[in-house]
């Protein structure tokens, strides 16, 4: 539990502790408690630099209850990497017994706090006091973020202990937290499985790397903290589609201590006994699953080595983890294409400055075929377009003089908007569509982008698809889905049930909403591993763009700049490329640092995938 703060009266400063390069830089302020008075709500903490720690103080002689719920609340927002200072709150059989880990519940404002009617009070020894609040989200054992909503309401009981101190005995489990806390102390971190229908160790193919993001204390061990996050298994939601390369039960030697790099930026992780044995191939996984994890902290980790039973296991740079495993965000598409004012398909070079686009080989490029929308398989060998009226789907190679020929798929849908939406490749070159006719909505799924198309059961699907975006491991899905004028982004899982001899059963499970406080999606697009780009509008608000993570958060990334009338947007999942749109401006980009630029006319924009 914690606190934003909104200070009154007197306060005590805890300590602040700023790390510079010339020293260690006392600062005052941050967390603190009244010396006297009711407890209210505290005053939120601004962000912090990286570099500045902040460390609470422990309860004062003869403190009041207030004091005590307040000073409770203010050290949980502290860095204190195991809350021993806010257990100097609790008495001691609840300081045993509290587990600060097991949940974050955030709130808007930090939680408020007053004593419950019928609670006792100070003369009769004993004394309650309710924390209420508005809910933001929750961060589970699992440290997994989840948007939620409505009322927090749960009480704290408090005792006098043999020396007449006054100590909390009775609280939930977990913390809470006001947002603004929440963002200085949580960072938002991927770690790294492999798609569990591709091939493991041992195999030719190298396996798909998925990111399942996490939530953990910036400032405590992160790499520690992540390094035991990987090995502890993927968040419930993410499981069912993919495995790891640790053998159950691998976790840190119980010496292990504090990981950090040396000064070659190499990690040395000792393992306990579960992994020693394994072959060098699962070995290089599981290295590869720590790079892939461990890419984007600081220290800097170039090489891993991994060790169990006082041995070498294997060891891997960042140059092997990408030979190993597959990871979308490592690949660089060679480019952007869309639809000309003619209908045709074009392209320009992906990341080039260049605003004159060539027509795309192929009959979709060169033919005669109109179009409204297309797709590009990730090879870059195959498109599919969606006919100019929505209601055919075709599918030709991107080769110099080939045929087009029939449709692969028709719509019935008496009218544009009921008809097929924007197709989507997959990772297998799987193709993907939704037709949006009333009386028969369907999700399709192509393999191989021929044959007779595969329905997908979408179990507890509530409305119609109006938009599908498949991320580029091949299990997970984004689906713009409309119900009573309200359009929503969700994100879901795709299963495959595969036996010999006959055809696959698809299904997208587990469907969650990425953007919670959105009434109105536009467009979307996969923008890296574990984020979209999303544009919309929150109810009563004005159209805007914004980056969203695939558990409903918001990402610690600026949002893209302002842009007008945008219909259409793209990215690719490696983020040097600009976002790409379709405007009131016609075809526009977002070099990065830079102001949206005009690139031509033209509509439907796609980087391959």
């Amino acid at each position: 539990m914690g606190a934003d703060r909104e200070g009154r009266g007197r306060r005590r400063p805890a300590r602040v502790m700023a790390y510079a390069a010339g020293g260690v830089l006392v600062l005052a302020g941050c967390a603190s408690m009244p010396d006297s008075g009711d407890l209210r709500g505290v005053e939120s903490t601004p962000r912090q630099e990286t570099q500045v720690q902040v460390f609470a103080v422990p309860p004062g002689e003869d403190a009041s209850p207030s004091e005590i719920v307040q000073g409770f609340l203010e050290a949980l927002t502290s860095d204190d990497p195991h809350y021993k200072t806010a257990r100097q709150y609790l008495t001691g059989d609840a300081a045993k017994t509290w587990r600060p880990e097991a949940s974050a519940t955030v709130l808007t404002d930090g939680p408020g706090a007053k004593p419950e009617p019928g609670g006792g009070g100070e003369d009769t020894g004993e004394i309650s006091y309710m924390l209420t609040g508005t809910k933001v989200a929750t961060v589970d054992s699992q440290q997994a973020y989840a948007p939620a909503t409505g009322a927090y309401g749960r009480s704290v009981h408090l005792t006098q202990d043999d020396k007449r101190q006054w100590r909390i005995d009775a609280l939930p489990q977990g913390v809470v937290i006001g947002e603004s806390d929440f963002q200085r102390n949580y960072m938002s971190v991927s770690k790294y499985y492999f798609a569990s229908n591709t091939d493991a160790a041992g195999s030719k193919s190298r396996p798909t790397a998925v990111a399942d993001p996490v939530y953990v204390r910036r400032r405590v061990e992160p790499m520690t903290q992540m390094v035991s996050s990987l090995l502890s298994g993927p968040t419930r939601w993410l499981g069912p589609v993919v495995r790891s390369s640790f053998p159950t039960g691998t976790a840190l030697a119980k010496d292990a201590g504090a990981l950090t790099p040396d000064d070659r930026s190499k990690l040395t992780v000792p393992l306990n006994d579960k992994a020693e044995g394994i072959g060098t191939n699962r070995c290089e996984e599981m290295a590869a699953q720590m790079l892939f994890t461990l890419r984007n902290l600081s220290p800097a980790v170039e090489e891993v080595e991994l060790r169990a039973g006082g041995a070498e296991l294997c060891s891997l740079t960042q140059e092997g983890a990408d030979s190993a495993a597959s990871r979308s965000s490592a690949r660089h598409p060679d480019y952007l294409y869309f639809v000309d004012g003619k209908h045709r398909l074009v392209r320009i070079a992906a990341g080039s400055s260049g605003n004159e686009p060539d027509p795309a080989p192929g009959a979709l490029g060169e033919g005669d075929t109109a179009l409204r929308s297309v797709a590009v398989s990730r090879d870059e060998h195959t498109a599919a377009g969606v006919s100019l009226d929505g209601r055919s789907l075709y599918v030709g190679s991107l080769v110099s003089g080939g045929s087009l020929g029939e449709p692969v798929l028709r719509s019935q849908g008496r009218s544009e908007k009921d008809r097929l939406t924007p197709p989507s490749w997959d990772a297998d070159d799987g193709l993907w569509v939704a037709d949006r006719d009333p009386d028969r909505p369907r999700l399709l799924l192509f393999e191989e982008g021929k044959g007779d198309p595969l329905e997908v059961r979408v179990p507890h699907l509530d409305g119609r698809v109006q938009s599908v975006r498949v991320a580029a491991d091949g299990v997970r899905i984004a689906l713009v889905v409309e119900k009573g004028g309200k359009k929503t982004l969700l994100v879901g899982l795709i299963e495959r049930d595969e036996k010999p001899g006959e055809k696959p059963a698809v299904r997208v499970v587990e469907l969650r909403s990425a953007t919670p406080e959105l009434e109105e999606v536009t467009t979307m697009s996969w923008a890296g591993d574990s984020r979209l780009v999303v544009v919309g509008r929150e109810h009563g608000g004005v159209e805007q763009m914004r980056y969203v993570q695939v558990d409903g958060s918001t990402p610690d990334v600026p949002a893209p700049a302002a842009l007008t009338g945008v219909k259409e947007v793209t990215a690719a999942e490696d983020d040097q490329l600009p976002l790409v749109a379709y405007s009131v401006d016609g075809i526009v980009r977002l070099p990065s640092g830079e102001q949206w630029q005009k690139v031509t006319e033209g509509t439907a924009p796609v980087y391959p995938g």
